[in-house]
């Protein structure tokens, strides 16, 4: 790889991966709620919403953080959320109906019943700190429910959202992911998360061909931004926004 791209994500990645980075970034709901557990929840909800304008699909987040006060957990478990997300064909957002959405959530809720949180959903579902494992297991769980209108069959697709998930719950010392998974899944092992952005400066760099959004080439992208930042490199995601603000 040409070392004036290599400096010049490093840099990319150094500037752009600031508090501002969160104000047009699904991932800023996380930071609005208290607690883990609630935020590890609005997390994976905001992820699963995350598609689309980011002006249409904010407030819908907005608006789960708004019905719950805050308190996403609480929201669920007392089946509050029925209230607010019935069980009806009415749009939600795009193609996810309100029936669908509920559907989500209450699997959600089965998932916290069973396991008491996201987080030992994490412990108990991940082999060799990998996440790939990981995400394996979260397309079993919810299909096995038929929401896969949320959450990927399995991980043939680059999975995109739950990488993005990923993400923000294992990598640490940033202003915006968390880290509060950190001891759980090895930041090596998280992948880029495919979204339109990426895959479009990533072939306008050389990196890629093509535009294809299978794991496959999510990993072989994943690859690439290792020989970059070897002991983080979804440092590129943040490297490759600011490749594409920049040129």
């Amino acid at each position: 790889m040409d070392q004036f791209i290599i400096q010049s994500l490093r840099e990319y990645a150094e500037r752009y991966e600031t508090e501002t980075f969160l104000f047009e970034d699904p991932s800023i709901f996380m930071h609005k709620v208290q607690g883990e557990s609630n935020q590890e929840i609005i997390a994976f909800i905001a992820a699963g919403l995350s598609y689309g304008r980011r002006e249409l699909f904010f407030p819908k987040i907005q608006y789960i953080i708004d019905c719950s006060h805050g308190d996403v957990e609480k929201w669920i478990l007392s089946n509050d959320f029925c209230k607010d997300i019935p069980d009806n064909d009415n749009c939600y957002y795009r193609l996810y109906t309100n029936k669908i959405i509920n559907t989500f959530i209450r699997r959600i809720k089965s998932l916290l019943e069973e396991y008491g949180s996201l987080r030992q959903f994490a412990v108990s579902n991940t082999k060799d700190n990998d996440a790939v494992t990981l995400i394996e297991a979260f397309t079993k769980y919810f299909n096995n429910n038929e929401v896969s209108h949320v959450i990927p069959k399995d991980t043939k697709s680059s999975c995109k959202r739950l990488c993005m998930f990923l993400r923000w719950m294992v990598r640490t010392s940033s202003p915006v992911d968390l880290g509060l998974w950190s001891d759980i899944v090895d930041k090596r092992t998280l992948i880029m998360p495919m979204d339109v952005h990426v895959i479009q400066e990533a072939v306008r760099l050389g990196l890629m061909t093509g535009k294809s959004v299978s794991m496959k080439f999510a990993q072989k992208l994943t690859s690439l931004m290792l020989d970059i930042f070897p002991e983080d490199p979804l440092k590129g995601d943040f490297a490759l926004f600011g490749y594409g603000v920049n040129h």
